[in-house]
């Protein structure tokens, strides 16, 4: 008799390989699930691993498209930034995941699902969150929680060990000293030698953008199009490039970014759990469409109403880091912030150059441009002795303020 099935989230790596092995000798039967967001990975390498390590079924998912459009999508419209700078490009990445990890295990009729998250990060958050929303009966196991799992195993070396006396393959090349997530979105590195946060990141670190310094010396232009604040077109208007699928649209802007040196960004954040981290990251892709997005917002939407949707931006980002993704309130902001999309529509012209994105120009149907209602050439349907009462009806709180305030000062 087995204690039951558990559907593991599989990456291939020595980690979640040993995690499989262990599992099957605590008496679970084992379905391995690894989903294809975008990272460099063999696949099938992966699928016959798992397979000559005893896990009962393996499934393996292309959820590229997917990511993009219910996830990345999402966060382009919000202008979702954690902290002011994070773009959030794992911490989208784990409800697409899980989502797909649940549905795998109710479909087979798992009782548990497990991941290879560590017990001090947010992706165990993140994971189980999603998990306990999506299948509130399920058990949970997560090993690096387990005072059996985390004292046998201290480190890399002892998962190594491990391993070689169960015939897990390890890896041939040495492993970086630093801990690393890829997928269609970003890549992120911390921990190793990055956790000191004066030690510089060194040259080789990052794969998926050129230092700015070797990129090209002529700029790529690009013209982006977009409906409802999501991307609907890309154009190269220099090499005659035009792509119109999400999937597509993504993979471009991150190719186009990741040959100029776009996205390069060095933190320190606060975890929710409540810890500070250093975490290094690259979104190519990502950081291209956030200023494309933020200029065409700023040209059709009313001012009011982009204030408000700033909170909610804020407020959204915050939520997909710490997990609540499949939380009402999230459910809220998300529907409020798709409101506010309505009548973002146009095309942006930028350059892309040495590390940066420049605006260089912008049109829409939707705008709320006046030109010659703000033309200082044309006065237009405007009365500048408005301006005189404007001023006056604002200042009444000024100089009340400093009147009181500055004769109770004098008194002092």
């Amino acid at each position: 008799m087995t204690k039951g099935t558990v559907v593991l989230a599989y990456s291939g790596g020595l980690d979640t390989s040993c995690i499989l092995v262990w599992l099957k000798e605590q008496g679970y039967d084992v379905i391995t699930f690894l989903a294809n967001i975008g990272q460099d990975e063999d696949f099938d390498a992966a699928r016959k691993k798992a397979e000559k390590l005893g896990a009962k079924k393996v499934f393996i998912e292309d959820l590229r498209a997917e990511f993009v459009e219910e996830f990345v999508w999402p966060s382009v419209q919000a202008n979702a930034l954690y902290e002011d700078r994070y773009l959030l490009g794992t911490s989208i990445a784990r409800p697409c995941i899980a989502r797909h990890q649940v549905q795998i295990a109710k479909q087979e009729g798992a009782q548990f699902v497990s991941h290879g998250a560590t017990g001090k990060g947010n992706d165990q958050i993140r994971f189980e969150l999603t998990c306990y929303a999506l299948y509130p009966e399920v058990k949970i196991i997560a090993p690096w929680r387990i005072p059996e799992f985390y004292n046998r195993f201290k480190g890399r070396k002892d998962l190594m060990e491990y391993a070689e006396q169960h015939g897990i393959p390890v890896p041939v090349t040495p492993k970086a000293p630093w801990s690393m997530d890829a997928n269609l979105m970003h890549i992120s590195y911390e921990s190793g030698i990055l956790e000191n946060p004066k030690n510089h990141a060194p040259s080789d670190l990052y794969l998926m953008t050129k230092n700015p310094e070797d990129s090209p010396n002529t700029p790529d232009v690009l013209e982006i199009e977009f409906k409802k604040g999501v991307p609907v077109k890309v154009s190269n208007l220099k090499e005659g490039k035009t792509k119109e699928k999400a999937l597509e649209i993504f993979s471009y802007v991150n190719e186009v970014g990741g040959k100029h040196g776009v996205g390069r960004i060095d933190i320190v954040e606060n975890r929710f759990i409540g810890m500070k981290s250093r975490g290094i990251y690259e979104t190519p892709g990502g950081t291209i469409l956030h200023h494309a997005h933020l200029d065409i917002e700023a040209f059709t939407m009313d001012r009011e109403v982009r204030r408000i949707k700033q909170g909610l931006g804020i407020k959204f980002s915050e939520q997909i880091y710490n997990g609540f993704w499949y939380s009402p309130e999230c459910e809220f902001v998300r529907h409020c912030i798709a409101k506010s999309q309505e009548n973002v529509e146009g095309k942006v012209q930028l350059s892309v150059f040495k590390g940066h994105v420049y605006i260089l120009g912008r049109e829409s149907p939707s705008s709320l441009y006046n030109e010659e209602l703000v033309s200082m050439d044309v006065q237009g349907d405007y009365d500048p002795c408005d301006a005189s009462g404007f001023i006056k009806i604002n200042a009444v709180r000024l100089r009340e303020h400093h009147r009181l305030q500055g004769e109770a000062r004098l008194k002092h």
